[in-house]
């Protein structure tokens, strides 16, 4: 009798595809959970949102040439003074009540009460210029530039209120004396630089016109309280919008800072020129920026 020749089962070579699927799937569901339980940053995103639609809707941008060394200046002869010394000042400073600056303070004490209850926020003006002063811990986080999504909604409201006026708007960055050492912010200088040029990309975002504005940073050097208490810190660590009576106070104020700044008389030279025509509103009457009474500082 013939002997039963025992047949060889084959060797299954991808048994791993087995333990690789269950991995995948693992992996999957991994990041599935992840995702679900992350949260979106509304203000980088509509950074990023604005500077993409910027790149590819603006022509202009394409077009413009690459500047190669040093650019000069197209004048070198100093600007001067719109009043001079001689004319007369003790006149006085005429006082409406439908002055642009009384009417920007107004309209933000009205739309921010609960920020200035809290004292978040501060308004402070005089004849010359309003300053409205927020605590940078509610527009930024420790160390960084990058607007948080309050920062968007605050500056949003700002902006709309400071659109149909045509006064020069500044935008001032302080810092405590804590040292800062990063890669990209290597002083206080460029954190508070930093500050301050995102809020002015925010104005302008909101429709500001951009021509109004302009940035600058102060770093640790203009502080308003003692540095030596976490309470001072808090206070230094600012971000002030600098709404002027005309370009020429806004100069004075930019060159010297606000923290320490009075109306004196070579600021009342200024502050009695001309201001920026209001932009007129349909349906409103004309209006003509005129010299306001102090307001509370």
């Amino acid at each position: 009798m013939a002997r039963r020749r025992y047949t060889e089962e084959p060797v299954n070579h991808e048994r791993w595809l087995v333990s690789y699927a269950d991995f995948i799937t693992l992996l999957f569901a991994f990041f599935v959970v992840m995702y679900s339980i992350s949260s979106i940053n509304e203000g980088k995103y509509k950074v990023i949102s604005e500077a993409l639609i910027g790149v590819f809707t603006d022509a202009d941008r394409a077009l413009k040439p690459i500047p190669i060394g040093d650019e000069r200046p197209q004048t070198v002869t100093p600007a001067k003074p719109l009043v001079k010394d001689s004319e007369q000042l003790d006149a006085g400073i005429a006082q409406a009540a439908d002055d642009p600056l009384k009417r920007i303070a107004d309209d933000i004490s009205a739309a921010f009460g609960d920020l200035l209850s809290a004292n978040q926020m501060t308004i402070r003006g005089n004849e010359l210029w309003v300053e409205i002063e927020l605590n940078s811990s509610l527009l930024f986080g420790s160390g960084d530039a990058m607007p948080s999504d309050i920062a968007f909604n605050i500056i949003d409201k700002v902006g709309a209120i400071l659109k149909p006026f045509d006064n020069p708007i500044h935008v001032e960055g302080f810092t405590d004396d804590l040292p800062i050492r990063t890669a990209q912010y290597p002083t206080n200088w460029e954190l508070s630089s930093a500050r301050s040029a995102s809020i002015v990309r925010m104005l302008a975002m909101q429709g500001v016109n951009p021509q109004r504005l302009a940035s600058v940073g102060y770093g640790e050097f203009q502080p308003v309280a003692n540095n030596a208490t976490a309470e001072g810190r808090a206070r230094n660590r600012r971000v002030v919008l600098v709404i002027s009576r005309n370009l020429d106070v806004r100069r004075s104020l930019t060159g010297t800072g606000t923290a320490h700044a009075q109306p004196d008389a070579a600021l009342k030279r200024a502050g009695t020129q001309t201001a920026p025509t209001q932009v007129k509103s349909p349906g409103a009457p004309s209006a003509v920026n005129s010299p306001s009474p102090g307001l509370p500082r």
